[in-house]
């Protein structure tokens, strides 16, 4: 929260001092931080999106940096503006101190998570993820119809299908994919939708074991190339047919 930031300050500066004594992290190549910003975009939905954008606008920050629209504006939204609102933005400021790396060669790789949306600065309260949760099927309908519309699956209808468990979407994020093959993501979402669905044969392979084992960590990834890609829309195929029986 924003009270926390004077000590996240004092953690970063810190860490910025000491690296100054150590040699600097290689940069990554300009392929490399072109896909890492093309994995941080974000999909905007349509639904009132003017209205939307100017109540947000409006909101004021609290002394710990949420920032909450009132309850009576928040009921006055359409089921339809609530979806926009709840992609557009996080109700709750959070805040990582942890200094990380710059991530080599991220094109060539395919991650065990996908990035958070907002940039990593907000997250969803309670009362926007109980929206998600009470209304899944209306929801996964906007999901789809924004992901046709759009023709992207930004990191917040990523999180927006992981936090509903959309598993009925997994055709979509498989016809997604094999329009342009550039957003690995997708393939990241399909293997969480097997991993918290505790699917046998993906929980039994060498790939969940790396990606998801003991000892692995949240930059974990498998190598991107063919096989690996196959393999995934294979596995989360088998899985979406044995949920649909």
């Amino acid at each position: 929260m924003r009270k926390f930031l004077p000590l996240c300050a004092i953690f970063v500066a810190a860490a910025s001092a000491l690296a100054q004594d150590s040699p600097p992290w290689p940069t990554p190549s300009a392929e490399s931080r072109k896909y890492h910003e093309y994995r941080k975009r974000e999909t905007t939905p349509t639904y009132g999106l003017s209205k939307v954008k100017a109540i947000i606008a409006k909101i004021k920050e609290t002394d710990e940096g949420d920032m909450i629209l009132g309850d009576d504006a928040y009921n006055a939204l359409s089921l339809k503006e609530k979806f926009t609102y709840t992609m557009l933005h996080g109700e709750y400021f959070t805040q990582i101190c942890d200094v990380i790396p710059p991530i080599q060669d991220e094109q060539k790789k395919i991650f065990g998570y996908f990035p958070s949306p907002f940039n990593d600065e907000q997250m969803w309260s309670k009362r926007q993820k109980e929206f998600l949760h009470k209304n899944r099927v209306e929801i996964i309908k906007l999901i789809r119809e924004t992901i046709k519309a759009k023709g992207t699956v930004g990191v917040n209808l990523k999180e927006a299908i992981m936090e509903t468990n959309a598993v009925e979407l997994i055709p979509d994020l498989i016809a997604q994919f094999g329009k342009d093959k550039k957003d690995y993501d997708l393939l990241t979402v399909m293997m969480l939708l097997m991993k918290v669905n505790n699917y046998p044969a993906f929980k039994a392979s060498a790939s969940y074991k790396k990606l998801y084992g003991d000892e692995s960590n949240y930059q974990a990834f498998i190598a991107n190339n063919s096989a690996n890609q196959k393999l995934i829309i294979s596995r989360a195929t088998a899985f979406y047919k044995s949920k649909k029986k």
